[in-house]
């Protein structure tokens, strides 16, 4: 089952410095059809002004995965870590028993995110905060796992969670596959380009929510980068 969700069709809501689209209900939107997907709560697909940002506030017991599309995000948090993540790469918060963080466009230029929440396994943990570059080069023609709550994924960042973040970066007609256990939960948006899931075309933005598949073959339409969430 690969269900499109047109990036036309989101939830959202435009506060000036702030252009945000939700593919789940999220603040003032509210879907009750569309309140999370598997342990998946939020994906918000952020637009954010140069010199703009969120401003401290508080979070706790979730897993808070950062991807950067365009520009660069700056984060500070009560635990002293700072950082900046460019375009491409990623950072996690595991929010834990709590912590404070903000996150702004220190940038000259439009910041552009997906931020996307996951809920942990357990609750009342160590908050942590991490970030890592991975050049696309890395992921080109292929899925390479950037955030996993799997031992076995040694190269990335670890989340507190049955989950992976995925990310591919595919030429127009190429092809890459990615293998799915039984009962998973996957949410895949391009963030940039035109793709087929299987024979579903998929654009810029859109979701898709896929169930009871038990492999995917993503082919790029045209030149695509592409973020994935495999869940429980």
């Amino acid at each position: 089952m690969i269900e499109r969700r047109p990036f036309a069709q989101l939830g959202g809501a435009n506060h000036g410095w702030l252009d945000a689209k939700h593919h789940f209900s999220f603040a003032s939107y509210y879907d009750p059809s569309r309140m999370g997907w598997g342990p998946i709560r939020v994906w918000n697909d952020d637009t954010i002004e140069a010199g703009t940002g969120f401003p401290p506030h508080a979070h706790a017991d979730m897993e808070i995965i950062t991807y950067v599309r365009e520009g660069a995000i700056t984060h500070q948090d009560s635990l002293g870590n700072s950082g900046r993540t460019e375009a491409g790469d990623v950072q996690v918060m595991s929010a834990g028993s709590g912590v404070r963080h903000s996150e702004y466009n220190r940038e000259t230029e439009t910041t552009k995110i997906f931020q996307i929440w996951i809920e942990p396994k357990t609750r009342g943990e160590t908050p942590s905060w991490g970030a890592k570059p991975f050049p696309k080069g890395e992921r080109s023609g292929r899925f390479v796992t950037l955030a996993s709550g799997f031992a076995d994924d040694a190269d990335a960042l670890p989340i507190r969670t049955d989950a992976r973040i995925v990310g591919a970066s595919l030429k127009a007609g190429e092809t890459a596959e990615y293998a799915l256990g039984a009962g998973r939960h996957v949410y895949l948006v391009p963030a940039k380009g035109s793709v087929e899931i299987n024979g579903v075309r998929i654009e810029t933005g859109d979701g898709a929510a896929i169930a009871d598949e038990t492999a995917l073959r993503v082919t790029a339409i045209d030149d695509a980068e592409i973020v994935l969430v495999d869940a429980a």
